[in-house]
């Protein structure tokens, strides 16, 4: 049962139960409507497991996305790349002219703009660490950062660097445990 069927039809069990003069038989009606469990309702919002990619462990809840097709970030690594341009996100959703997006925690396509010879002119996977765009969390806290990054992985979720620049999102070091060992500050 969906999460707006299900309140719609407590609603409305609640309304028919103020109006009936059978209170009785609405009471018992309502009371065969199972309540929702917490750990359902979490399963139901959060967003599909990325399991898909090497390094990730466990899911991620949905948050502001605030890196589309295009966007430069600074890399955040020190692999020998400067600047990233993100080519393409993996798991976006299908609505028509929207571009694929990113945030934090996600693994994309990028490839390097400035940086050593070797690094440019090639697509790699990258895990956004930081963006700009603020994004709520689950205890109403709001966050964002000063700048867009990302850190160089390979398809494993292992880092082509071996120290990161900067802050790393709590997010992002939850899913990534090898971007988290190698971050200096999570927040």
């Amino acid at each position: 049962m969906s999460d707006k069927l299900y309140r719609t039809l407590r609603q409305q069990t609640a309304r028919n139960l103020a109006r009936s003069r059978y209170t009785a038989a609405y009471k018992q009606a309502a009371a065969a409507i199972p309540a929702l469990p917490q750990d359902i309702y979490r399963k139901w919002r959060k967003v599909g497991t990325l399991c898909k990619f090497g390094g990730a462990s466990g899911n991620k809840f949905r948050m502001t996305m605030g890196l589309p097709t295009g966007a430069v970030l600074n890399c955040a690594d020190n692999s020998g790349a400067k600047s990233l341009y993100l080519i393409e996100a993996y798991g976006t959703g299908a609505r028509l002219n929207r571009l694929p997006d990113a945030g934090v925690g996600d693994m994309v396509v990028a490839s390097v703009k400035k940086g050593k010879p070797e690094l440019r002119k090639k697509t790699m996977p990258i895990v956004v660490v930081r963006q700009r765009k603020a994004w709520r969390r689950k205890d109403g806290v709001f966050l964002y950062f000063e700048d867009n990054a990302g850190v160089i992985v390979n398809p494993k979720g292992e880092m082509k660097g071996s120290a990161i620049t900067g802050p790393v999102a709590k997010e992002c070091a939850d899913l990534w445990p090898r971007i988290a060992s190698n971050a200096g500050t999570v927040v």
